[in-house]
């Protein structure tokens, strides 16, 4: 079953038990996803899918964060909540082991060997462990590695 396919089926799910919170974020992805084939004109493949929900999660994380300085709590909450139902449609994240093991690959694949290369290691990487990590953590271990 596809992505697209897991969260319309998640939306009936969530119409039928009158999960109105669910509900609610699982229309905003729909609505996201939908926003994004518009704009390029086609079927959204399953990766920028996934690079989409990760910017909405970190969205959200960034909101609950403002919310929380503000001392907002309640609705701090409901962008937590909301991060961690969109985070069900990521793929399991990488252990730190998976990931150097990607990044050895990487550096090896494109003959890197020194920190002005990192954009071309991340190159390689970015499809490989887009939606399983931080991207921002990868490309620092990424200059971590190759010396910077």
């Amino acid at each position: 079953m596809s992505l697209k396919d897991r969260i319309t089926e998640d939306t009936k799910a969530a119409m039928r038990a009158k999960d109105k919170a669910r509900l609610g974020t699982l229309r905003m992805l729909s609505s996201a996803i939908k926003d994004a084939e518009i704009k390029q004109g086609g079927e959204l493949p399953e990766p920028e899918q996934l690079a989409l929900i990760n910017k909405l999660i970190k969205q959200r994380r960034d909101s609950a964060a403002q919310y929380r300085d503000a001392g907002r709590e309640e609705q701090a909450a409901a962008e937590d909540a909301e991060a961690e139902l969109l985070a069900e449609y990521l793929p399991p994240a990488l252990s730190p082991e998976e990931i150097d093991a990607a990044i050895d690959e990487a550096v090896a694949e494109s003959g890197a060997s020194g920190p002005q290369e990192t954009g071309k290691v991340m190159g390689l990487l970015k499809g490989k462990l887009q939606g399983r990590a931080d991207l921002g953590e990868v490309s620092q271990r990424v200059k971590e590695r190759l010396g910077s």
